[in-house]
């Protein structure tokens, strides 16, 4: 116990000299902002006196995304502990009228409140943690699969080469971090294929996002003529990786030389593709002036002109920190369990991503806060780490005397263990655990259940 105490002891006075920081910057209160009240009650549907009311509701999806636990059965057992223990009515534990619930939460209070969230986290960041005082935000898609129903399928069909039955309907996220918090400011949602399916279509309902000011980096397959132009009309800047014919064609012999390996090249424009209106074709430019480099084995592209405003060094360093919006989505799908959707309607499934956004949000909050305090940057603290102390210390709450005491040794705990800085690390993407030695389900699972009944199990494969 005496360990304990000291131990207790010496994280809280390591965030209370942290806490005497002049740069500290409190993001805890921007849970209690109006801004966000003012969201919930924008959006909060009429309702009558409930067992689950639209807020309690709320919060319990968010408490259930963050369970690894995540099943609707295990969060409603907590809540009717929790009416128990407050001296409330007991309620019952079947998941009927908690499921219905959360059918009505309004998709637009969800998607608000996510991007309202992380507006203003986004505001509050300190100027050292910018570049060159400039907001930078990421930008990179993914996919994510969900349960096989027939509204899912529909909605979001399956990879071409699954037979019907035997696949998972899938959908593409396109998502827009902040590089210096690690919130995730917008996203956008549709099927793997078929119209509209493309990332970069998706992208450009996310445009407003960008301010004039701010900084996009973005792999090669978003570094196209017309984002560029929409960019530079809306003052921001971008930088890619530059692929595919344009990269082949690339002549540093051409152009306005700027250094070695440096130049500024125009851009004439392209054939008019098939998602754009002949009148939005118009509107773009006949031609773009963009600067490319080589660095390091790759040609990036960027809007930023001036050797003087970014070095050719100050743009390799920059665009070596795309990489963090690998490890965001890998965060959010992998480590908080949003690799596979639970919700068995597109319309669930669509609440369902914007819950897990608002539940990955809150923990960068929590990150934020302890970075503040420590004088040091959310970056160098570890995602998975936090939502491990933040699940712990939710249930734990009774151990210590009030809540500013527990939240200061959990800011403590956070900040007590940095992630390491390791430059150029290469891993296999390979896994040496063996699966275990089930064969594929080749055929629909009612027919292959028909066939156990006739026929018994088949043998294990050696």
């Amino acid at each position: 116990m005496d360990i304990i105490s000291h131990g207790r002891n010496l994280q809280q006075n390591l965030v209370q000299t942290y806490a005497q920081n002049q740069k500290t910057k409190n993001f805890f209160e921007l849970l209690n902002s109006s801004e966000l009240s003012s969201v919930i009650e924008q959006f909060q549907p009429a309702h009558r006196e409930r067992v689950f009311p639209p807020t309690d509701t709320l919060a319990l999806f968010l408490s259930q995304v963050q369970n690894t636990d995540s099943s609707c059965q295990n969060i409603v057992n907590q809540y009717a502990v929790q009416r128990m223990r407050s001296g409330l009515p007991v309620c019952s534990t079947h998941t009927g009228s908690y499921c219905k619930a959360r059918q009505r939460l309004p998709l637009e209070m969800l998607s608000a409140l996510v991007q309202q969230t992380a507006k203003l986290i986004d505001e509050q960041v300190p100027l050292q943690w910018r570049w060159k005082n400039r907001s930078v935000k990421l930008i990179d898609g993914t996919t994510v699969t969900m349960p096989d129903t027939p509204d899912n399928q529909e909605n979001y069909p399956q990879q071409q080469g699954q037979k019907p039955g035997l696949g998972f309907p899938i959908c593409r996220i396109v998502g827009v971090i902040c590089l210096a918090s690690g919130v995730i400011l917008n996203a956008a949602m549709g099927p793997f294929k078929g119209k509209g399916a493309c990332e970069q279509n998706m992208l450009r309902e996310l445009l407003d996002t960008f301010q004039t000011g701010d900084i996009v980096l973005g792999d090669g397959f978003f570094g196209t003529y017309f984002l560029l132009a929409e960019l530079v009309n809306r003052g921001v800047d971008g930088v890619f990786e530059q692929l595919g014919a344009r990269k082949r064609a690339t002549d540093f012999r051409k152009g306005k030389k700027l250094g070695p390996s440096d130049h500024l090249i125009t851009y004439k424009k392209p054939k008019k593709p098939d998602w754009m209106t002949q009148e939005q074709y118009l509107e773009m430019p006949e031609t773009l002036i963009i600067r490319e480099l080589k660095v390091s084995g790759k040609i990036l592209v960027t809007t930023i002109l001036s050797p003087k405003e970014a070095s050719r060094q100050e743009l390799k360093s920059i665009y070596k920190n795309r990489w963090h919006v690998e490890l965001d989505l890998r965060n959010i799908k992998t480590t908080l369990g949003m690799e596979t959707f639970s919700c068995k309607t597109p319309q669930m499934v669509e609440k369902e991503m914007w819950i897990y956004f608002l539940a990955y949000n809150l923990i960068r909050l929590v990150m934020a806060q302890a970075a503040s305090y420590a004088d040091l940057e959310p970056r160098q603290l570890s995602f998975k780490h936090t939502l491990q102390l933040w699940r712990a210390w939710r249930n734990q709450l009774t151990f210590f005397h009030n809540d500013n005491e527990s939240l200061e040794i959990l800011l403590g705990l956070i900040v007590a263990k940095l992630v390491g800085n390791r430059p150029g690390r290469v891993e296999p993407r390979a896994v040496k655990r063996r699966p275990k030695p089930f064969s594929l389900l080749v055929k629909p699972r009612t027919m292959a259940r028909e066939e156990i009944k006739k026929n018994g199990h088949p043998k294990k494969q050696k």
